[in-house]
């Protein structure tokens, strides 16, 4: 099973973005007249954007911006060498390269077939 972790902005990042969507709120409302339409868009949108990073710099769970999801060490990964796939793959090219024999091969591959996934 994976787990989970949630990358986020860090506290100094945070309230530079407060004090850069204060400043573009400041503009927004100041503007709004002249703008129309866009002012008013343009001032919602720094309000969210302010909003987060507030809630980033004032919770310790804050808002994430990603989310990573990591195998645990005993989980097989797709091009791993505990991969199954891998494993057959490494084994055809031995065989390929007269390092190992027919039956050997088949030996080999029958029983990383029946190998529990």
């Amino acid at each position: 099973m994976a787990s989970r972790y949630r990358i986020k902005p860090s506290k100094s990042a945070s309230v530079l973005g407060i004090v850069i969507g204060c400043i573009f709120i400041f503009a927004g409302i100041t503007l709004s007249s002249q703008l129309g339409t866009f002012g008013i868009i343009w001032t919602i949108a720094a309000i969210v954007i302010t909003g987060y990073h507030v809630l980033n710099v004032c919770s310790d769970s804050g808002a994430s911006v990603y989310r990573a999801d990591l195998e645990k060490e005993g989980t097989p990964q797709a091009g791993s060498s505990n991969d199954p796939e891998t494993q057959i793959r490494q084994l055809h090219r031995l065989k390929e390269d007269n390092m190992i024999s027919k039956e050997e091969y088949q030996k080999k591959k029958t029983e990383l077939l029946n190998k529990k996934w």
